[in-house]
C-alpha cells in the first residue's frame, strides 16, 4: 500500500503550530510531521519537539576515541621498548597531546555522523515522499497520512493551509 502525504503551505508560525497541536490532537505522529522553509523556524517548546542525544553521543566519541589512542599509545610503547635513561616506558605526560588530539578529532566525526543520521541524509527513509517547493515566505508542513486523510486535510484548511497532494 502506498503512503499518501499532504502538504499544507502556511504565512504565519503560529498558524503551522496550531495545525501542528490539531493534527496530534487528532492522533498524528511527530514522525508523520515535517516543516519546510526557506529560514530556519524555532517553535516555542512542545510544539515539534524532538529530542535529541547528540550531545551524549558526542562525548561518548570522545571518550572512546581518546582512550582508545591512549591504549594504541600505551601497547605501541611497551612493545617496541626504548631504552629512556631509567624514565618510565609509558608516560600520560608524553602522550598527553596526542591523546587530546585524538579526543576533539573523535568528538567531531561523532558529532558529524550524529548529525548526519538525525537529519536523515544517512539513514534509510521513505524515498517517495514528496519534498515540497517552498514559495517566499512561505512554511509548508508535509504530513504522512496514516489515518484519515480526508480528515487532516480539513484540519490544515481549518488552521489556514493551502492544501496540496
Amino acid at each position: 500500500m502506498a503512503t499518501s502525504y499532504l502538504i499544507g503551505e502556511f504565512r504565519e508560525k503560529c498558524a503551522v503550530a496550531s495545525a501542528i497541536h490539531s493534527l496530534r490532537a487528532a492522533g498524528v505522529k511527530d514522525k508523520d510531521l515535517d516543516v519546510f522553509s526557506e529560514e530556519p523556524i524555532e517553535f516555542h517548546k512542545g510544539i515539534l519537539d524532538r529530542p535529541s542525544n547528540m550531545s551524549l553521543a558526542s562525548v561518548i566519541g570522545a571518550i572512546i576515541f581518546g582512550g582508545g589512542a591512549t591504549l594504541l599509545m600505551r601497547a605501541a610503547q611497551y612493545n617496541y621498548a626504548v631504552v629512556t635513561g631509567g624514565m618510565p616506558t609509558f608516560s600520560f605526560w608524553g602522550t598527553g597531546v596526542i591523546t587530546y588530539e585524538t579526543t576533539m578529532m573523535g568528538a567531531v566525526l561523532t558529532t558529524f555522523a550524529f548529525f548526519l543520521w538525525e537529519s536523515g541524509i544517512i539513514r534509510k527513509r521513505d524515498k517517495t515522499a514528496p519534498i515540497p517547493v517552498v514559495p517566499p515566505e512561505c512554511i509548508s508542513l508535509r504530513v504522512r497520512c496514516t489515518g484519515d486523510a480526508a480528515k487532516q486535510k480539513t484540519i490544515l484548511q481549518n488552521a489556514g493551509a493551502k492544501v496540496t497532494q
